[in-house]
């Protein structure tokens, strides 16, 4: 429970945790500036605070821990690309209001099937307050909508990339399967000359070369990589092969499981990427639900209060159950204009689409029965479910996957690009 309840917060939106000068650890005699990062700075109990956590990260995995100094200059690069996105953020306006901050510590304690109070006493026992886990998970909330600002709303994909997509080799193959990947990033900065981009390339092989001989990728992604998830040991998650830039996808997509690619030239740098693990491929088959219905609707008015609404909707529920024609009554009582004129007809409708208390009443109605009257925010309905029936859906679905897996690409080299534009547009002054 102790490693869960520590990892929960973690993977929350950007996987670490964000102490800032504001809620940093206790002042301590000795206390220094590390680093000054434009308007802000990162003090060294920061930094060592930082450090310890991402140490027990690293030894909860198992890894070894790679020399100090090396870890400590990743993690002081890290700090410093938060701190410029979260000074982002403030100059933005974006702020968490505590309504907002407290559903998000709500949603998190019941994802580890925690009430909330059992919640605060985990993150005793694991040395963590819950102040400081609010504060976390606030940095957390601005960074993201800090990079959907930024990075997420210029991403544009267009119906033409999709059925490109669609109908090539790799668009089939990304519908197919899952890959768990882990990557090293041997970064370049723009405009790179040529004896820095060989030297870059040079690193990249030598690592190549140690893991064939057997190296941990995740130690050497701790000390050696640049990527966003180098702290987490390269550790990207689950993605299509799609999502990643060409010629990776397909690369990726060639390896067996443990298998690394051979250091590749990237906007970014020499990337290698290694294939953890692999899931799905069936393709299987979606369908979706959909019920033909008709109905009469009768609204309150200025003139017509709630309950001669409900009396009038008896009254025509009382004549369609002796006999009455419904689709005559739906014509010249109904208050829906887009069904009154077809006799109350909504043709084939997905349950997902209408509102709880419709989609509650037609659900529990069997084909060909009329329901009671009941309300919903429109007023007040009586129903009759005419058919049901299955419809795949795949064409559907696997065009939002198409169109998901097109933004996650694009959305990964936008933002490894506006990071490092970020970083070298700010004034960083290393005091350590």
């Amino acid at each position: 429970m102790k490693n869960k309840l520590a990892d929960c917060l973690r993977p929350l939106l950007l996987g670490a945790l964000l102490f800032t000068a504001a809620a940093g650890a206790e002042v301590r005699p000795l206390d220094r500036v590390a680093a000054i990062v434009d308007g802000d700075v990162i003090m060294q109990s920061q930094l060592e605070a930082r450090l310890r956590e991402v140490q027990q990260t690293i030894g909860r995995r198992g890894a070894a821990l790679p020399p100090e100094h090396v870890l400590t200059q990743q993690v002081l690069e890290r700090l410093i690309i938060e701190n410029i996105q979260l000074q982002i953020g403030e100059r933005s306006g974006i702020r968490i209001g505590d309504a907002e901050l407290n559903e998000a510590m709500a949603s998190i304690a019941q994802r580890n099937g925690l009430s909330l109070d059992q919640f605060r006493a985990a993150l005793a026992r694991d040395g963590l307050s819950y102040e400081d886990a609010r504060e976390q998970v606030r940095r957390e909330m601005i960074i993201s909508r800090v990079r959907q600002r930024r990075v997420a709303e210029r991403i544009q994909v267009s119906d033409q990339e999709v059925k490109n997509f669609l109908a090539s080799d790799l668009g089939k193959l990304q519908l197919s399967e899952d890959l768990r990947l882990a990557s090293i990033l041997i970064p370049l900065p723009e405009g790179a000359s040529s004896s820095a981009i060989q030297n870059a390339e040079r690193q990249a092989r030598e690592i190549h070369a140690q893991l064939r001989r057997g190296a941990d990728f995740a130690q050497l992604a701790i000390a050696r990589s640049a990527d966003e998830n180098a702290l987490e040991g390269g550790e990207m998650g689950w993605r299509k092969a799609a999502q990643l830039p060409p010629p990776l996808d397909a690369m990726v997509s060639s390896l067996k499981v443990g298998e690394v690619t051979q250091p590749l030239r990237t906007p970014g740098g020499f990337i290698l990427i290694k294939l953890l693990e692999r899931r799905g491929g069936e393709g299987e088959q979606m369908l979706r639900q959909e019920t033909r219905v008709r109905h009469i609707l009768i609204k309150p008015s200025e003139i017509r209060s709630l309950e001669d609404s409900q009396r009038l909707a008896e009254r025509l529920y009382q004549r369609i159950q002796n006999g009455e024609d419904f689709a005559t009554l739906a014509r010249q009582f109904s208050e829906d204009p887009g069904s009154a004129l077809n006799g109350g007809d909504l043709n084939w409708v997905d349950p997902n689409a209408l509102v709880p208390e419709f989609r509650s009443v037609m659900g529990n109605t069997p084909v060909g029965r009329l329901s009671r009257p009941f309300r919903s925010p429109f007023g007040w309905h009586i129903l009759e479910v005419l058919d049901r029936r299955s419809v795949d859906s795949s064409d559907q679905f696997r065009e939002q996957q198409a169109l998901n897996a097109l933004r996650g690409r694009k959305y990964d080299e936008e933002l490894q690009t506006w990071l490092r534009q970020i970083r070298d547009e700010a004034y960083v002054e290393i005091k350590i």
